[in-house]
């Protein structure tokens, strides 16, 4: 890996070049004792008994196969429980990137490589919700990661700390494993495959402990999404196997208090301020308020927004917008929601982008990754266009959606912006609009999540209460940290899938 343009933002210098240590007491130690169902990683087998004593040859050979094996396990050998920790000078990004056969964990500040797994077929990244845990999508479970960040409260102040990244054998097992999202607390996985809704407390997550989740369905099994509530109740999409149609919400005791058929195509979930939950159509925007369900339409008859980009404590989703039912035109034109008016700015880039390129910056400004290798920053509130940044060459998206493009996340003021035909990750400081490190890789990054080393609000206050869960597949969700990331859409292949934000997380893909 090579490393450019050492200077980092003060957020990601504190973090990376200073160990601050507060008092004598407050940096933990390793677990003196693994908690009771802790799961590890499989050992390596042990060397096969001596057969015939006079074949010594064979069997040194087989001795030492074993023990190459051994080593080459390395640290997927090792128990969780037994990593160092260190305190570090404040929230230590990490981010993970997929490849074909693969998954690495890096670090948010130098962009080193931590930490690289195998892995088996088609994988999917998702942030788990707490600021520290990712999913693996891998075959027909979530797949808990340690991404190796996280913060302490400690009087008026937290204490933050890393320690190695670790992929666990911990899975939720399901047919169609599909959207990770946050909200109040709790995250939900939600399976395409039959309905079903894992619930789980962001703060039970941990890789040294098998993870207990509550489960519920949805009335039938559908590409789809879920939030539950701490209360107990739940968001849900509607739909079947063949279409889908709209949502509605359900109180902890299982009935249902609101209910919408007017969102043909739902897709794209997303969370605002005040516990507002939207969800994207075929013909504009379907918003629960806490209350009830309001549509805020489009104007044309077939508007497909399939993925929405929310900012904190701002009432407009940054959204992509698809006009042609057919799927065969590029997207060239993005939607700004408007929820507190009920009104849809479109916004005209000049060029395309597709389900990867949204995501919202500090200032809730909206950014889209283009394929005009430009990073587009738009004033949400009045559509604008404020500024632009060249990342790379331009590009063309590829004909299959699981098949590497640029993708977007951002952590506080850093856009991470992957390259893939330079097998190259750039970081973007937002506030001077500059590339401050890239680095290359040594594989070609497909999927991309971030988690920020932040406790998400609401992880450290359910010390008992659990509900309900939720995820979704090719029309995949993914987001940041607490609630809807948003959920972007490959159009062409009706694709959704990815993307970030701070009180929901999930990604989003229609296949």
């Amino acid at each position: 890996m090579i490393s450019k343009h050492l200077t980092l933002p003060s957020v990601f210098m504190i973090s990376a070049l200073a160990l601050v240590s507060c008092a004598d007491d407050a940096s933990p130690g390793a677990a003196d004792e693994a908690a009771d169902g802790e799961a590890t990683a499989t050992a390596p087998a042990e060397s096969p008994e001596a057969g015939d004593a006079g074949d010594d040859a064979a069997e040194a050979a087989e001795d030492e196969a074993a023990d190459a094996a051994g080593d080459e396990a390395g640290e997927a050998a090792v128990d969780p429980s037994e990593r160092e920790n260190h305190e570090a000078g404040g929230p230590s990004p990490r981010l993970a990137v997929t490849y074909e056969g693969g998954v690495s964990v890096l670090d948010g500040a130098t962009l080193e490589v931590l930490r690289e797994d195998e892995t088996e077929g088609f994988v999917r990244v998702s942030p788990a919700g707490d600021g520290r845990h990712f999913f693996l999508t891998e075959g027909e479970s979530f797949r808990l990661i340690d991404g190796g960040t996280w913060g302490e409260p400690h009087g008026e102040h937290d204490h933050f700390y890393t320690t190695d990244p670790y992929v666990s054998d911990i899975t939720v097992d399901g047919p169609a494993p599909g959207h990770v999202v946050s909200h109040d607390g709790l995250g939900t996985l939600f399976f395409d495959g039959n309905g079903e809704i894992h619930s789980y407390e962001l703060s039970e997550l941990d890789v040294e402990t098998e993870l207990q989740t509550e489960v519920t369905e949805t009335e039938e099994a559908h590409h789809g999404v879920a939030a539950v509530f701490s209360d107990g109740g739940r968001f849900e999409t509607l739909g079947n196997e063949d279409e889908r149609n709209g949502a509605r919400v359900l109180d902890a005791d299982g009935e249902e208090v609101a209910r919408s058929e007017e969102c043909p195509g739902v897709h794209g979930e997303a969370s605002g301020p005040d516990g507002m939950i939207a969800v994207g159509c075929e013909d504009g925007v379907l918003v629960f308020d806490g209350t009830e369900f309001t549509k805020v339409q489009a104007e044309e008859d077939y508007a497909r927004i399939g993925n929405l980009a929310p900012a904190q404590d701002s009432p407009v989703f940054l959204g992509d917008y698809n006009t042609d039912s057919e799927g065969e035109e590029p997207m060239t034109q993005v939607s700004l929601v408007d929820t507190a008016s009920g009104e849809i700015t479109i916004v005209d880039l000049d060029a395309a982008y597709n389900f990867r390129s949204l995501a919202r910056g500090p200032e809730g400004e909206a950014l889209v990754l283009a394929e005009d290798g430009q990073l587009h920053v738009i004033d949400p509130e009045t559509g604008e266009h404020t500024d632009h940044l060249g990342i790379m060459e331009e590009w063309t998206e590829p004909e299959e959606w699981q098949e590497p493009r640029p993708a977007i996340r951002v952590v506080d003021d850093i856009a991470y912006i992957t390259e893939p035909d330079a097998q190259t990750l750039h970081m973007v400081d937002l506030g001077s609009m500059e590339i401050i490190n890239s680095a290359e890789l040594d594989f070609t990054p497909n999927e991309i999540a971030a988690v920020d080393g932040r406790t998400a609000e609401g992880a450290d206050e359910h010390e008992g209460e659990h509900s309900e869960e939720g995820h979704d597949d090719e029309d995949h969700a993914a987001g940041d940290e607490d609630h809807a990331a948003g959920d972007e859409d490959h159009d062409h292949a009706d694709e959704d899938h990815d993307q970030a934000d701070e009180d929901h997380d999930h990604e989003d893909h229609d296949h």
